[in-house]
């Protein structure tokens, strides 16, 4: 994993403060099992939000994913998002989805983030607008993922833009991906990782497993092709916590293999009980999939039920983090005004 340039903005104050803007790239290179969170943005203007969804996940995560108007809803921005985050002292992984952005936007986008110190970004093509709240908008989709993902890397590691024009200096973020190991047709979809790879992904976080059979499957043809020592994958996981939740994830959600037992054994406690069966089927994956050759950490997914993870996390049983310390504020210099949160 390249280790970047133009992180002048993640060094410093944070570094002096005792965490880690770049714990997740550390975690990774280090062979080390790494875990990552997702928060959704709020619908809404309230800048208190992000740090709220975040606090509980301080000293449990290496990074947290601010999610980009995910499932074509608009919420505040993901580079907002991220930037509350950082304020948090939790690291962000920036999500950049093509649905919403030309190739202009999209690399305007990239060096802003870099330059606002966000260490980690993660790209993806996107849900089509027809699945959102404005199902009328005008879908943009210039690049693709992959096509994404190689101009990242170009910026980065060649300091160019799509246009070959120079960046001085260029971006230093690691750059991730996404990849369902469960979608049609299954027998491409390691391939499809490998593409991801040579264009410049260096980490990979999966949709949500549920099948580990399955799951490993997939993990020992991404093995067979040397993939799993280019692009560290990150299995995902996620809580069930309701009988609708379980019917959605089985008919509502293409993509998503949830096994007759997994519906069985949820089925079969009393409703008021079916939340805690699912956080512990959670743990248990989580620990299945940890004990896969290949896999490099586990990508929590908990909708609204943020505060909830590092009890799922303990149950399964993975260490905290490093403790990270609260923000303290630095003092405000002799005449001047401190303005927001970043430094």
């Amino acid at each position: 994993m390249s280790a970047g340039n133009g992180r002048a903005a993640m060094a410093g104050p944070g570094r002096a403060d005792g965490w880690e803007p770049d714990a997740l790239r550390r975690r990774l290179q280090s062979g080390e099992q790494a875990v990552t969170a997702e928060i959704g943005p709020p619908r809404g203007a309230d800048p208190a939000a992000i740090g709220r969804k975040v606090e509980p996940l301080r000293g449990w995560v290496d990074a947290v994913n601010i999610t980009d108007n995910q499932s074509a809803h608009t919420r505040m921005s993901s580079w907002a998002g991220s930037l509350f985050a950082l304020a948090a002292m939790v690291p962000p992984v920036m999500q950049v989805t093509c649905r919403d952005r030309n190739r202009i936007a999209l690399q305007s986008d990239l060096l802003s983030a870099a330059a606002l110190g966000i260490p980690n970004v993660l790209l993806m093509t996107g849900d089509h607008p027809r699945f959102g709240d404005h199902p009328e908008a005008k879908p943009v989709f210039d690049l693709d993922s992959v096509q994404l993902l190689w101009a990242a890397r170009t910026m980065r590691d060649e300091g160019r833009l799509l246009s070959g024009r120079t960046l001085d200096p260029p971006p230093g973020w690691l750059i991730g991906a996404v990849e369902n190991p469960f979608a049609p047709p299954s027998a491409f979809r390691a391939a499809r990782l490998g593409k991801k790879a040579a264009a410049g992904a260096e980490f990979v976080q999966t949709q949500y497993v549920f099948d580990v059979p399955a799951f490993g499957r997939w993990l020992a043809e991404v093995r067979d092709l040397g993939l799993d020592q280019r692009c560290r994958i990150l299995a995902g996981a996620g809580p069930i916590r309701s009988l609708r939740a379980l019917a959605h994830l089985q008919r509502g959600v293409p993509g998503i293999s949830v096994p007759d037992d997994v519906g069985r054994r949820l089925r079969g406690v009393p409703q008021d009980r079916v939340a805690d069966e699912g956080l512990r089927l959670c743990a248990e994956i989580i620990q299945q999939v940890l004990a896969l050759p290949g896999v490099s950490g586990v990508h929590v997914m908990a909708p609204g039920f943020e505060h909830g993870i590092p009890a799922i996390l303990e149950a399964a049983g993975v260490p905290p983090r490093s403790r990270l310390r609260p923000p303290v504020p630095a003092p405000a210099a002799s005449g001047q005004e401190r303005s927001g949160h970043a430094d």
